[in-house]
């Protein structure tokens, strides 16, 4: 299945959380930064929200930095996403 954003909505694969510090210190799950980096994986239309046009600077591929606890956590076919809109999105990495 694939998932397809509407709108302004943005999907993100986010790259997993460091497991161990760079001493070589093993961290629990609860110990674990969630991370902010992520891959673009889908990039809805764009179009009007909320009465204003809503252009996307986003592409499939691009490395972003997203808000820590923004959008909405799904699970497809066993891979989780984030759905988060595009205004969520503060940076893109290069």
């Amino acid at each position: 299945m694939m998932i397809q954003p509407l709108l302004d909505r943005v999907v993100l694969k986010v790259e997993e959380a460091e497991e161990k510090t760079k001493s070589g210190i093993i961290l629990s799950s609860a110990a674990q930064e969630k991370p902010q980096f992520a891959t673009v994986v889908a990039v809805g239309p764009g179009g009007v929200v909320d009465g204003n046009e809503v252009k996307m600077y986003v592409k499939v591929g691009d490395k972003v930095i997203a808000g820590k606890y923004a959008g909405t956590e799904v699970k497809l076919d066993g891979e989780e996403f984030t759905i988060v809109r595009q205004s969520d999105i503060l940076a893109t990495v290069e």
